[in-house]
């Protein structure tokens, strides 16, 4: 095997579990790689373990920069990368000591320029969670139809940490700053520069899900903007749907939907008024999609049972979920 592996780790306020982070990537079979450390302005210590770690590991290369989001430091880490492979791995989460030589393995096997390892999902005590993407029972070449086809259906991993991309793949494509879902965004993408994505069983990613997400939590009458954001992205690939690839149009309706729904189970009532047309603009489009509600097979019954109520008394329903909400937690 050739070819050094550059893994980029956007870092912000990360004390309490880079170091994991870091041993994990300097554990690779795979040695050719650097590991580059862009702190992205931390405030509590984590810029000066950054450079302890760098101390420890020639590979490693730390980068200090202005607080500007995980894509920034993402894409200041592709402008600083030397490898002729791309990888990613967040801050709080670790990988298998064989992730990185099973990927080159794939893509120089292959002519495919994006290898995607599997994952799994862990508790911050180390307990197993339920798979969010079940992984394959073996190596699968995967084309970029059916691999959005997936993406609409919510089955398929968008995640850029589960990826090892070629260098080549990044000369015109760059993460979307001041956004979040931005994964999303991207992968749909770089889907339309490749005939496909080569898919790999075996679960090296561990994504550690904490308590407080720092892209869904929610405080009073604020929300993160993710809701808005991922209603955005579905409407960007309904277009893209439309426009080349008229068979996935009943999966990217389904999409359109259900990311609605995600939108208004987390919007607070305080904000579903006649003055905040992203919120109009959300309702308006459950009213003229009512029949797909009904008859999309791909949404189950609790969906569209939700969407209609939704479409019909949008503040009633919200309210009435979320006391449900809160009396769930209560119990827990």
């Amino acid at each position: 095997m050739s070819g050094k592996v550059s893994v980029i780790v956007p870092v912000y306020n990360s004390i309490a579990c880079l170091e994991k982070c870091v041993a994990s990537v300097c554990a690779q079979t795979y040695r050719d790689l650097e590991i580059l450390l862009i702190d992205d302005g931390s405030s509590d210590g984590t810029d000066k373990l950054c450079e302890r770690l760098a101390e420890a590991d020639g590979r490693i290369r730390v980068y200090h920069k202005e607080n500007g989001g995980a894509s920034t430091a993402r894409n200041f880490g592709i402008r600083m990368a030397q490898g002729a492979y791309l990888g990613f791995v967040d801050s709080d989460d670790y990988i298998e000591p064989d992730m990185y030589e099973l990927m080159v393995q794939a893509l120089e096997k292959s002519s495919v320029p994006i290898v995607q390892i599997s994952r799994d999902e862990v508790s911050e005590e180390g307990e197993r969670l339920p798979d969010v993407c079940a992984p394959p029972d073996k190596e699968r070449f995967c084309r970029s139809e059916e691999f959005l086809k997936e993406l609409l259906l919510h089955e398929g991993d968008c995640s850029f940490c589960t990826k090892l991309v070629k260098r080549e793949m990044f000369a015109h494509h760059r993460f979307p700053e001041g956004v979040l879902n931005e994964d999303f965004s991207l992968l749909v993408e770089m889907l339309q520069d490749v005939e496909g994505i080569m898919i790999l069983p075996k679960q090296c990613y561990h994504v550690v899900c904490r308590r407080e997400s720092t892209t869904r939590k929610m405080s009073g009458d604020s929300f993160s903007r993710v809701f808005t954001d991922i209603v955005d992205n579905a409407d960007k690939v309904q277009a893209l749907v439309d426009s080349d690839y008229p068979q996935l149009h009943v999966y990217a309706v389904r999409f359109n939907l259900y990311q609605r729904l995600d939108y208004l189970l987390h919007v607070p009532v305080s904000q579903m008024t006649g003055t905040n047309e992203f919120y109009k603009r959300v309702i308006r489009y459950l009213r003229r999609h009512v029949a797909d509600t009904v008859t999309n097979p791909y949404l189950t019954g609790k969906n569209k049972w939700y969407l209609i109520l939704l479409t019909i008394a949008p503040r009633t329903v919200r309210v009435v979920h979320a006391r449900r909400m809160e009396r769930r937690t209560r119990e827990q």
